[in-house]
């Protein structure tokens, strides 16, 4: 380990091997940080957080700090970060409530940019990437290669699909579905994100049977239930349109409609 002296460890903190600690920085009691993980100078983590391998935390985050939430009474919730993600200068990203699972959770090798905030009981996957000043109230669900674009807020309870792509400077309300592209002030859904499928490596037939669904449920009808009826009705299965159409099921915020 390679902890500076001017950083505040705690004694019942656990570092793993080759854990590094910059200045001025300060680790709480309950804090476990596995091996390779490099802490930046000034950065707080606190409560009862565990971070994985390979994280590059940068200066003046804060982690791990109590959720922003009147209802909180000092319970002892979690905060857990998987391996090799980026955390960038002034992150913040707050501990669960007591009101769902107890705990915060970021996956792997995700991106999270300078300012950007992920509030108390999130769980985002991995390889997501939230950039300049993006914003997460409480209890969102975010699934893997989902981006969101700089000053994007995100509504508490609200879901965002894996591999949606969310245009700079929108206010989500409702749930943005997988593979989906969303634009405006106040979020509407513009199609499929095609560039960002094709240099994921989605095949021409997935891209095209996702483009064509998009056009029947947001386009051709004004039910959801309707669509997906007439979606099944005209599109063979695969994999990735019944991942779009499960996630219409159990959603608390309602889904974006088209523009």
């Amino acid at each position: 380990m390679e902890i500076h002296p001017s950083a505040v460890v705690s004694a019942h903190a656990e570092l793993g091997e080759g854990v590094k600690v910059g200045p001025y920085s300060t680790i709480g009691d309950h804090v476990t940080i596995d091996a390779g993980t490099e802490i930046g100078a000034h950065v707080v983590i606190e409560g009862h957080t565990r971070i994985g391998k390979r994280n590059k935390i940068f200066p003046y985050t804060s982690v791990g700090t109590p959720p922003q939430d009147i209802g909180y009474r000092g319970e002892d919730t979690r905060l857990i970060i998987g391996d090799d993600n980026v955390i960038r200068e002034y992150v913040t990203i707050n501990r669960a409530t007591a009101k769902q699972e107890w705990e915060t959770v970021i996956g792997n090798q995700n991106y999270i940019m300078a300012y950007a905030h992920v509030a108390h009981d999130c769980y985002l996957g991995n390889r997501v990437i939230m950039s300049n000043v993006a914003t997460l109230g409480g209890h969102i669900s975010i699934g893997d290669y989902a981006i969101l674009g700089g000053l994007v807020a995100v509504h508490q309870f609200v879901r965002i699909g894996s591999y949606a792509f969310l245009g700079a400077k929108s206010g989500i309300d409702r749930d943005v579905p997988p593979f989906m592209m969303t634009a405006g002030p106040r979020a509407r859904l513009y199609g499929i994100n095609r560039k960002g499928l094709r240099r994921m490596g989605f095949s021409r037939h997935v891209i095209d049977g996702l483009k064509k669904a998009y056009q029947i449920i947001w386009r051709e009808n004004h039910r959801f239930s309707v669509g997906i009826r007439q979606v099944r009705d005209e599109i063979d299965s695969f994999p990735e349109l019944e991942m779009l159409l499960a996630f219409f099921e159990g959603s608390k915020r309602g889904i974006l409609r088209s523009a």
